[in-house]
């Protein structure tokens, strides 16, 4: 039995280039195409890596180059450089929804020695016990067509509003024609998790929109406090509309069964392995038009 693969011509010819060159010294890089047609088939089944497919290759250059590149933040500038290049076409927009999502954590995931940091390690890994057991949290932030433009991830337990930030800086969008990364949106849409007054704060420094609603309790404080209470921030209902795509970014992403469970011990590899799941669905314009994300319950 073949593997279905999913890296066309058309998607490998715009990730070749942004493929690493073999080393000067030691041995030549395997096959670029392979390896990552190896690991998103590892990745979208859910599979383990020593079932791997024969005609992929080894598990075993498969998971070393994920782990290794992990490490050295190659899928990330991979990821970023995908981004440059829908963005100098104006494929992006610059309205961006932020929301999570919890993972649960395979028995596997679990096991990682404490000496286990490399670049960009958690110290806890990203794994911890939320009320369905041994998860992580991945918060994203999405454009307006589900595209992903930033993921962090943390333990399962962890806040939505403490992430805000790291996932707001993550947001990091390189110019091909030189100058500095574009990492301000014009708008950024969120639900009650992150009405927290230090994000208001904080967007409104950065002269960057907030629309998110006020929870209850929220609202009742302020009222019960009278004039000094303050106004109550600007709140767009209709805008609002649009939250539904990081949503559908996150059903999105996990229709890959290896990031919908995670069995990475790392961290770093489980955020990579997103990042190599937002590559291909980018480069293979898997993504909702503009659109969509002003009808509830539309679904392509």
């Amino acid at each position: 039995m073949s593997a279905r693969l999913m890296v066309s011509d058309a998607v490998w010819d715009r990730i070749e280039p942004l493929m690493p060159a073999d080393p000067v010294r030691g041995r030549r890089w395997a096959d670029h195409r392979r390896v990552l047609e190896a690991i998103a088939w590892k990745y979208r089944t859910g599979s383990p890596w020593r079932d791997l497919p024969e005609e992929l290759g080894p598990f075993q250059t498969a998971h070393k180059r994920l782990l290794r590149w992990a490490l050295g933040g190659t899928w990330q500038r991979i990821f970023h450089t995908v981004l440059a290049a829908a963005d100098a076409e104006d494929e992006i927009s610059w309205t961006v929804s932020v929301d999570s999502t919890v993972c649960r954590a395979h028995q596997h995931a679990a096991g990682a020695r404490n000496g286990d940091h490399g670049r960009g390690e958690p110290a806890d890994h990203a794994l911890g016990r939320s009320r369905g057991g041994l998860s992580t949290k991945v918060h994203l932030a999405s454009d307006a067509q589900a595209r992903p433009l930033a993921m962090v991830v943390t333990a399962g337990q962890a806040g939505d509003a403490p992430a805000f930030t790291a996932v707001m800086a993550a947001i990091r969008v390189p110019r091909l024609g030189g100058g500095r990364p574009r990492t301000r949106p014009d708008t950024v849409i969120a639900d009650r998790a992150y009405s927290a007054r230090a994000i208001r704060s904080r967007l409104r420094e950065r002269h960057i929109r907030a629309v998110v609603p006020q929870p209850v309790d929220q609202v009742r404080h302020r009222l019960r406090r009278g004039s000094q209470g303050g106004r109550p921030p600007g709140f767009d209902r209709e805008a609002y509309r649009g939250r539904n795509t990081v949503e559908r970014c996150i059903a999105r992403l996990k229709q890959w069964r290896g990031l919908a469970m995670r069995s990475d011990k790392l961290g770093v590899v489980y955020r990579a392995a997103f990042h190599v799941a937002a590559v291909l669905i980018g480069s293979a314009g898997d993504l909702e038009p503009a659109w969509c994300s002003s009808r509830p319950g539309f679904a392509l």
